[in-house]
């Protein structure tokens, strides 16, 4: 299983105490899958069963309705089968569509329109929206390969309705089109944990949270080594071409036109060449901590260089 389809098992067994949040929830659910059929039933469908059972408890608990859950073949490009709840009744429709404040609207196939913004006043009832939105049409990355929550909305108004209950929790959800529908977003982990704790999705939680964990260790120690990779060969470039600058004298105007302390450093560059400057300075009689030798080695480039460039004026 997927870990978005992790989080919807875990979502779907989660039933709020209050009748409040169920309505809200159930408003979400209807508000993004639900919709009036052409003879008059109130239906829900889902190829997600775990959603589908959940919204039958739903109605069982909230509005004490009794009805089955129905299966049907997917079509014949998609393997799977397609849950879904029906009413038929016109008053059990009448009372969930005004618990739920939905409305249907007539220009759109009989989608359903949430239309009153007293069933999310309450944070907890926000929270329940969220849930059931997700539940819906919703999904999440695996957190080892990337952070993305987000939820697809049919239309532009629904989009902006959800992107204002997340952001009242001070999450930066983003809203951007995709073909022919909207998608509301989150892509920073941080929030992505916020929003997983929104929704009360507690385990999924601490699994990401872990994942999150192991790879900031992993990049931790990436970054260290390659720092220390990055050092190890800025210090063996440097070597080389002390070397380099130190054969140059040597051939040239030799050792002996050279003071005492930049002879000894020559010297022990040559017989030491992948000694770091601590441990040439140890070397030294007596000892030079890592700047003096460094100052020295720097007087050496600056002969070897003066050098070259006489090489190059002769040449002309």
């Amino acid at each position: 299983m997927s870990f978005s389809g992790m989080v919807k098992e875990e979502l779907s067994k989660q039933i709020g105490a209050a009748r409040h949040c169920r309505l809200a929830e159930m408003a979400a659910l209807l508000n993004f899958g639900g919709r009036m059929t052409e003879d008059g039933h109130l239906r829900l469908q889902m190829e997600n069963d775990a959603v589908i059972r959940k919204y039958f408890t739903l109605l069982r608990k909230t509005f004490n309705i009794e009805t089955e859950i129905s299966i049907r073949d997917s079509s014949p490009k998609k393997k799977g089968q397609i849950y879904y709840v029906e009413l038929s009744d016109k008053k059990q429709i009448e009372e969930v569509l005004q618990g739920t404040k939905l409305m249907v609207d007539g220009n759109d196939g009989g989608m359903l329109t949430f239309c009153n913004d007293l069933v999310t006043q309450q944070n907890c009832c926000k929270r329940a929206f969220i849930r059931g939105a997700f539940l819906v049409s919703g999904s999440i990355s695996d957190p080892r390969k990337g952070y993305h929550f987000e939820i697809v909305c049919p239309d532009e108004r629904k989009a902006g309705q959800l992107q204002d209950i997340i952001r009242s929790f001070q999450i930066d959800a983003k809203t951007v089109q995709r073909k022919k529908s909207y998608v509301v977003y989150v892509k920073e982990g941080d929030q992505i944990v916020d929003i997983l704790a929104l929704m009360e999705a507690n385990v999924a939680l601490m699994n990401l949270e872990n994942i999150r964990i192991l790879k900031e260790m992993r990049n931790t120690v990436n970054r260290k080594v390659n720092c220390e990779t990055a050092n190890i060969n800025k210090t063996v470039n440097a070597a080389v071409k002390q070397v380099e600058d130190i054969k140059l004298i040597a051939g040239t105007i030799g050792f002996q036109n050279l003071n005492e302390g930049l002879a000894e450093i020559a010297g022990l560059r040559l017989q030491y060449p992948e000694a770091t400057l601590k441990e040439l300075g140890i070397m030294l009689n007596p000892q030079v901590g890592k700047s003096g030798v460094n100052h020295r080695l720097r007087k050496l480039s600056r002969i070897a260089d003066d050098l070259r460039e006489n090489n190059k004026e002769e040449l002309l």
